[in-house]
């Protein structure tokens, strides 16, 4: 007995089988950590007191912003028609970090992965940062303007499709309006403890669930909420030491998370912790 045929690749997944054939001459390095998500879940339970609602990945992109803008080398991408004979590599660096915000959502009953672009991360707010993540929040955000090429690329034959996509890239400087400098991707919707991708950008930043952990605090063994954090990076245009800089320095910041847009939130005083020093995930270590 034979199977029911294997259907077409749906039309609305073609800009991502784009995407893979490109980004297949990506060469894709893995690290991750764990967050100590303890000042990021007060302040959003103080600002869910006061009627306002911030989303975890407001909080990774808010400190995505600010790390990317001091680690300049990562906020950038090699330069296309590379390896070659004819041409010698190039990495261009861009000021301004914009994320691609990878977002699951059903399209005329096809599931699909529509990429979102904010801009000026490096000094916008909490809250214009979670404006914009809120804009595609509704059932009909892939009829938006923006993903007015998204919806070309399914209603063309595949060879023109595909050439467009190839044609849109060709221009370097035009690439943080295409596929932004940083990519951020979460999964903490369920039960993902940690993941990679990797989104076509130097750096690719996944985040899981935020889950309770033992950690190791003045010597002691305590609760706390933990997200485990994953950075892909693309080994052609940085090297490991540079993405674990960019990966410390993104811990930290959300650690000690302060947009500063209200009093300080109480919290424990997560530079002075012990904060290298987490048990094996599912095991406690009791103090002698």
């Amino acid at each position: 007995m034979t199977g029911a045929p294997v259907p077409q690749v749906e039309r609305r997944r073609r800009h991502t089988l784009y995407f893979l054939e490109w980004a297949a001459g990506q060469r894709p390095v893995h690290l991750d950590t764990e967050v100590d998500m303890t000042r990021v879940r007060a302040h959003r339970a103080a600002a869910g007191a006061e009627g306002t609602r911030y989303s975890v990945v407001s909080y990774l992109l808010h400190s995505a912003g600010r790390v990317l803008a001091r680690h300049p080398a990562a906020n950038a991408v090699m330069a296309p028609g590379w390896p070659s004979a004819l041409r010698r590599p190039r990495v261009v660096r861009f000021g301004p970090v914009t994320a691609k915000l990878a977002l699951d959502r059903t399209v005329d009953g096809e599931r699909t992965v529509l990429s979102a672009l904010l801009p000026g991360l490096e000094s916008a707010s909490l809250d214009q940062i979670q404006q914009r993540v809120d804009r595609y929040r509704d059932e009909r955000t892939a009829d938006l303007p923006e993903f007015k090429g998204v919806r070309l690329l399914g209603r063309l034959p595949v060879p023109l499709g595909r050439a467009a996509f190839a044609a849109a890239l060709r221009d370097v400087r035009r690439r943080p309006e295409i596929f932004g400098t940083v990519s951020v991707s979460s999964l903490g919707h369920r039960d993902v403890d940690g993941f990679h991708s990797a989104g076509g950008t130097a750096v690719t930043l996944c985040a899981g669930r935020i889950i309770d952990r033992p950690v190791v605090r003045d010597g002691l063994v305590v609760p706390a909420p933990v997200m485990r954090l994953g950075l892909t990076f693309d080994h052609r245009v940085i090297d490991g030491a540079t993405a674990a800089d960019v990966l410390s320095d993104l811990r930290h910041t959300m650690e000690d998370f302060d947009d500063g847009s209200r009093e300080s939130v109480p919290g424990p005083d997560l530079r002075r912790a012990d904060r290298d020093h987490r048990t094996p995930r599912g095991l406690e270590r009791r103090p002698t």
